[in-house]
């Protein structure tokens, strides 16, 4: 690659976050060595694990130096009180700012919130203490919500945050095909100067990555693999994400008018390889291009 693209992305991922899956906070303190100060770990509600029992794992994070961000699934809130409570706590004890508010896949609210409008219309974010918020995008799209509805939505989420004076950003999920969120993030209009962070599978196994694809809606471009067959689908997945890495970067060197920022890494893999990945892009080193499955 030319020195402005390895420049780029390098910056990409330094600007970059990751995602903190494992139950166990002994992972943390070795990534502090690899990641750069204050970079933010994203920690996600997971339908079966309570969510007061992330805020350990938010504060061994805020102790190791880096920022983080607790996933908030609407239609998984119990009540407003649970919500405030976990946001008090979350703020005063773990120095949380931002939180990523998704709505959750449960066909039934939990309690009374159906949507992230609902959340953010009940103005807790704002009293807790909450300075930005980040939005999820969906380059493939959702298997049961349309485009339409996905487009109206998030511009109406930007525009309470624009109002409220907060700050907003736009995350997206992952894709097996780096063109789709390419042409997501150029044609999103409606985020014009709107922070954008390109979500990427960090390195893992194809049994893991494919589990995962499927549980996150990631249809199109894994039914094109699936029907190369298995054996190709393991060619180009069981390595880590260099090449939509690079192609992100080359884009970013030739359109000078984007809001991408930098990458998120979705941990399959687990935190320690995926931090290890990111600071091999960081420094210039030749990231590793196979793991052990489990690892």
């Amino acid at each position: 690659m030319e020195a402005r693209n390895l420049q780029i992305l390098s910056e990409l991922v330094a600007d970059g976050s990751i995602e903190l899956i494992e139950t166990s906070t002994e992972v943390i303190h070795p990534g502090q060595e690899l990641l750069p100060y204050a970079m933010s770990v994203f920690v996600p509600a997971l339908a079966k694990r309570e969510l007061m029992s992330n805020l350990g794992r938010l504060q061994s994070l805020s102790q190791e130096g880096f920022s983080p961000v607790p996933h908030v699934a609407a239609r998984r809130l119990s009540s407003e009180a649970q919500l405030r409570e976990f946001l008090s706590r979350a703020v005063e004890d773990c120095q949380v700012r931002r939180v990523l508010l998704i709505a959750g896949d449960e066909r039934d609210p939990k309690g009374p919130f159906t949507d992230t409008l609902d959340v953010l219309d009940s103005g807790i974010l704002q009293v807790c203490g909450i300075e930005e918020v980040s939005f999820a995008g969906h380059p493939e799209g959702h298997a049961l919500i349309s485009h339409q509805v996905l487009q109206e939505a998030l511009a109406k989420k930007l525009a309470w945050a624009s109002d409220a004076g907060m700050g907003a950003s736009v995350l997206t999920q992952f894709s097996f095909t780096p063109a789709r969120i390419i042409q997501f993030c150029a044609t999103l209009e409606e985020a014009p100067g709107v922070p954008v962070y390109v979500g990427m599978a960090g390195p893992t196994d194809i049994v893991s990555l494919m589990r995962y694809a499927r549980l996150c809606g990631v249809s199109t471009s894994l039914r094109a693999l699936q029907s190369l067959g298995i054996k190709a689908a393991k060619l180009v997945m069981h390595t880590d994400p260099t090449e939509q890495l690079q192609l992100l970067a080359h884009h970013c060197a030739t359109h000078a008018a984007n809001n991408i920022i930098g990458i998120h890494l979705f941990t399959f893999g687990g935190f320690s390889s995926s931090a290890k990945w990111m600071h091999n892009a960081i420094v210039g080193a030749a990231p590793p291009t196979r793991v052990s499955q489990g690892n």
